[in-house]
């Protein structure tokens, strides 16, 4: 096999620098105190960020919302999954555009639609619009990993089962969900760290509501405030960015599924 070119490593590098940047300069920013050539290492305005109501509250509520809309999204992905995989039906392509639609559209188009559905239905937005709107693009997520691990998976096991006796939610619990646990892991995590950093969509559907990135962008009117911003944007980073390393991790290696062939 070739090796790449000197130039192409060079770009490559250069846009991954150019990418993380803006991360470093941030992480940099949250443990300094200072200004100037005074500038040195201090933990205090984690210590600030922390002893605010404001940011737990913000935090709190971003923890919320993910994990209520991360379980809507894995029981509605699945029962999409196990209802298109293998059927096809007048209106399937339809129903599968459907699903992608949310996340495939700009977060703008996808905020003032789900708006207008609420005012048209007289809905006060608040913490359930918001968890119904993150639930809409984080089911793409389970959907897409499920589907896939469903059509790896021999049907000859679904059919043994019920040769054996067992009943339609037998069979799903005891053969069909341990062949899905990785996909629904994976999956649950990549929607988690989606919901948790969503900002265009929350702020059409959130009301009064703040969470930590509508918290986050009513930081940059507050200047005197940046140090606290830098610790409370590396969290997000951190939150966000864990969940999608652990599902690497946690996924590696499990291309191929128990019973199917080799």
């Amino acid at each position: 096999m070739s090796k790449s070119p000197f130039w192409l490593k060079t770009l490559a590098y250069g846009g991954l620098a150019f990418l993380h940047f803006p991360i470093a300069v941030i992480l940099i920013n949250a443990f300094l105190a200072g200004d100037g050539e005074k500038a040195t290492f201090t933990l205090r305005w984690f210590h600030e960020a922390l002893a605010r109501d404001d940011v737990i509250t913000a935090i709190a509520l971003s923890l919320k919302v993910a994990s209520v809309a991360t379980l809507l999204a894995l029981i509605m992905g699945v029962m999409a999954a196990a209802a298109l995989y293998r059927r096809n039906f007048f209106g399937k392509e339809a129903i599968t555009t459907m699903l992608i639609l949310p996340i495939a559209l700009p977060g703008i188009i996808t905020g003032i639609s789900l708006l207008s559905a609420m005012s048209m239905l007289a809905i006060t937005p608040g913490f359930w619009t918001i968890v119904v709107s993150h639930a809409t693009f984080c089911v793409v997520m389970i959907y897409n990993n499920v589907v896939a691990r469903f059509r790896r998976m021999p049907h000859s096991l679904v059919e043994a089962s019920m040769d054996l006796g067992a009943d339609g939610f037998t069979t799903f619990r005891h053969v069909i969900l341990p062949q899905l646990a990785t996909a629904l892991l994976a999956g649950a995590l990549l929607a988690f760290a989606l919901s948790f950093d969503e900002l265009i969509v929350t702020i059409f559907t959130a009301g009064h509501e703040i969470t930590l990135p509508i918290w986050l962008l009513n930081q940059l009117a507050r200047p005197r405030d940046a140090a606290i911003t830098n610790v409370v944007a590396m969290m997000v980073m951190l939150i966000t960015a864990l969940p999608i390393i652990a599902a690497y991790y946690l996924t590696r290696g499990t291309e191929t599924v128990e019973g199917s062939s080799r």
